[in-house]
């Protein structure tokens, strides 16, 4: 078996690990690069090793983990996508959004002349991503594919609805991916299951360098609206569509009916993905932690945006409200417009809830930056900026390693990858002094032979 390292090992985005047996080549998730300039230019390379791919088994359904899959059918792959039948579900909202997103900032480009290109193009178009959507396969969990002479199974991991670690096994070696691990306490998800056994480990470390906070972060959420309301500003809240969106409408109505926020203050879901999601979560509300009222009643009083000319006056509006809009990193889509309107106005909030790939607008906020590029103009950031670690869905150090422990046996080796470099080295040097395994982080482009 040879596994190629093909990307989030120099960072958290482009999940794609080429795994090579003697009869098949298997794709372990097919990721977008997001976030530094140097990583996304990665999108538009088509690695060679690539070019002759048997089958792709993705982890889930976020954009950093499928969202190359359009990508990779343009250059030419016609092969099964594996996939829980939950991330098959997520990712017909996600790719088809995704799409959409390249296209309409390729038409914006063109129109207003700040590509640095004669003619923006899309990475990919809404045919490719229909291409690749016919392609899923859905796999059960704790079902057994064969690949060839290999065996595929899938473990649920939390982190996000249908998110699972995989284990592929050769007849000579049982290769464990974790894809990313969720927490114990998460808000909708239930704990991960327990990893199974593995000769060699790919084990995520987003939060590979760090505890999170000890803050009740729906309290810290709420002092944060509080306080916005009063003097007469906005929180807007930059959202990931799937899994972050729906926890947060979780919080806000927990909030409300607690009396912690004004049960009358208006609050907006400005994303057709997030609302497409919010459904499907109710439809696979059994693989969830929390009650089914609770999931039944999640967009309770929540006005749904749907339409352009919903956004656009709602992004015009000045009365004091809550507006949840996608992406979580603000690096596309409607949340832009709302950026511009309000990151100006010193009376707004803007409230990041969980982890910010650096490069991204998110972490350049996080950061204190006084303006923000968007849309081709510096829009200048007198708003109130605060990061709420506390709703992450990843798994920290402490949880990396105690979802490592309940392993039968120490793998003979353990790559640290999906890491930041100073997340991915501290989690290395943790699992060697702590757990005592041999551990080392890969390099982009790397190939290892087991």
């Amino acid at each position: 078996m040879k596994i190629h390292f093909l990307g989030a090992v120099d960072g958290v985005t482009g999940s794609r690990h080429l795994v090579e047996t003697d009869d098949r080549r298997i794709l372990l998730d097919c990721g977008m690069f997001q976030g530094w300039k140097l990583h996304r230019e990665r999108n538009w390379v088509m690695p060679t090793e690539l070019r002759e791919v048997d089958a792709v088994v993705l982890s889930h359904a976020h954009l950093d983990h499928s969202g190359w899959l359009p990508a990779l059918v343009r250059h030419g792959f016609r092969g099964p996508i594996h996939a829980s039948p939950a991330t098959c579900a997520l990712a017909q909202v996600l790719l088809l959004d995704s799409a959409h997103l390249q296209e309409e900032d390729a038409r914006r480009a063109n129109r207003y002349g700040y590509s640095k290109h004669e003619k923006a193009l899309p990475l990919y178009t809404k045919a490719d991503a229909q291409r690749a959507l016919s392609l899923l396969v859905p796999l059960e969990p704790g079902r057994t594919l064969k690949l060839g002479r290999s065996t595929v199974k899938l473990t649920p991991s939390g982190h996000l609805l249908g998110a699972c670690s995989v284990n592929l096994d050769d007849g000579a070696v049982r290769l464990g991916f974790s894809g990313d691990v969720g927490r114990d306490n998460d808000l909708l998800m239930p704990p991960p299951k327990p990893p199974q056994p593995a000769d060699v480990m790919l084990l995520e470390s987003t939060y590979g360098n760090r505890l999170h906070p000890p803050e009740d972060s729906p309290l810290l959420l709420a002092d944060t609206i509080n306080r916005t309301i009063q003097r007469g500003g906005s929180v807007l809240m930059p959202s990931f569509a799937v899994g972050r969106a729906q926890a947060l409408l979780l919080v806000l109505q927990r909030l409300k009916a607690a009396g912690a926020i004004p049960t009358q203050l208006p609050i907006f879901l400005d994303s057709p993905m997030a609302v497409e999601a919010t459904a499907l979560y109710r439809q696979y509300g059994a693989l969830l932690r929390v009650s089914k009222r609770e999931v039944q009643t999640l967009c309770d009083g929540v006005r749904l945006v749907t339409t352009v000319q919903q956004s656009i006056r709602l992004a015009a509006a000045r009365y004091p409200a809550i507006i949840i809009s996608a992406s979580g990193m603000a690096t596309g889509g409607r949340v832009l417009h709302h950026l511009k309107a309000r990151a100006p106005d010193a009376r707004n909030s803007i409230v990041l809830a969980g982890f910010q790939v650096g490069g991204s607008r998110g972490a350049r906020l996080v950061a204190g930056e006084p303006a923000v590029k968007i849309h081709g103009e510096m829009v200048p950031v007198r708003a109130e900026v605060r990061q709420l670690e506390g709703f992450s869905g990843h798994a920290d150090r402490a949880g990396l390693l105690a979802w490592l422990r309940q392993l039968p046996q120490a793998p003979r080796q353990t790559y640290v990858v999906h890491g930041e470099p100073d997340a991915a080295d501290s989690l290395r040097a943790a699992i060697r002094n702590e757990l005592g395994w041999p551990a080392r982080v890969p390099a982009l482009g790397e190939c290892v032979t087991l």
